[in-house]
């Protein structure tokens, strides 16, 4: 059996060892879009977790009876396609759960305490100047009875909710599907939470109805001093509308997500006048070792129960 591993260089320095017991093995660090249907033309078996496979890489691998989405995410996938090839498509869910609620509470705490001021006052040699053993600069507040709202009440959502109760934050949330029902947890509107929040967490999928769902208006519906993170997927916020607001309105936003991943320069996020209000990381919340792991053996685990079925 022929395994093609596209994009590699995703998993970083997690061993991809475990798929040579399982068939003949060829893996590439990155693929393109012009180079998929020549990697993958004689494949029993494709890994991938962002290289698209359409309808036209599908037609190229007649040989092809696998697909393995190593993410949890399967929009790169053809899924109508596949089904008329008699193709099955295996994902992996879960396996990130613990790193981006992790994620989630080092971007806030990294927010919310200044971290890059009193870091970068301390480096500088202003504090050997004080006059007392401490510098107060700008000022942070405690979690405990502030409003977290959050946006996506799945796994991720309840577990972060969960974190944040611990903290003493009260907790609502909002229903991007309008299914979810939580009774450990106040339901409310998207327009209530975003007014009443102090901390507000994305953890929904990108689809029609949460795409731009926090733009210009609900941006400035939101507290002077309150905090913003995505830790969904880029789009949900709309960042032309956020490079404009967060420098006219004391709103703290940490993104770990964006629309296009890596970003390009320019960008309008790195133009503006207020960076110590945005705190951006390059879609890593998912990435603890352990995560990345738990990804592969699972990937490794769809392959064998596929075989044996």
């Amino acid at each position: 059996m022929k395994i093609v591993i596209l994009d590699a260089l995703t998993y970083g320095d997690t061993s991809l060892a475990g798929f040579d017991s399982l068939g003949d093995v060829t893996t590439y660090q990155t693929t393109s879009a012009d180079e998929t249907v020549e990697r993958v033309r004689d494949a029993d078996v494709i890994v991938t977790n962002k290289v698209v496979i359409n309808d036209t890489v599908m037609e190229s691998a007649p040989n092809l009876k696998l697909i393995c989405v190593a993410a949890t995410g399967m929009n790169n996938i053809d899924h109508e396609a596949a089904e008329r090839r008699g193709i099955s498509v295996k994902n992996v869910a879960g396996y990130s759960t613990d790193a981006v609620v992790q994620h989630t509470f080092s971007i806030l705490f990294y927010l919310m305490g200044h971290s890059r001021y009193y870091d970068e006052y301390v480096k500088s040699g202003a504090w050997q100047k004080e006059a007392v053993f401490t510098h107060i600069g700008p000022s942070f507040s405690e979690l405990r009875g502030k409003t977290w709202g959050i946006i996506g009440l799945g796994e991720i959502g309840r577990n972060v909710a969960k974190i944040a109760s611990a903290f003493g934050a009260n907790v609502c949330y909002y229903s991007t599907s309008g299914k979810n029902e939580n009774s450990e947890y106040e339901k409310t509107t998207l327009s209530r939470l975003i007014e009443n929040s102090d901390v507000i967490s994305i953890h929904a999928p990108l689809n029609p109805s949460t795409e731009n769902l926090i733009s210009h208006s609900e941006l400035l519906q939101m507290k002077d001093g309150a905090l913003l993170l995505n830790l969904g997927r880029g789009g949900i916020v709309d960042e032309d509308a956020l490079s404009v607001i967060i420098d006219v309105k004391p709103i703290f936003v940490g993104l770990d997500v964006l629309v296009k991943e890596p970003m390009k320069t320019p960008y309008p996020l790195l133009a503006i006048k207020h960076p110590e209000r945005l705190y951006i990381t390059p879609h890593i919340a998912w990435t603890s070792r352990e995560a990345r792991e738990r990804l592969i053996d699972a990937t490794i685990g769809n392959i064998k129960t596929f075989l044996t079925v």
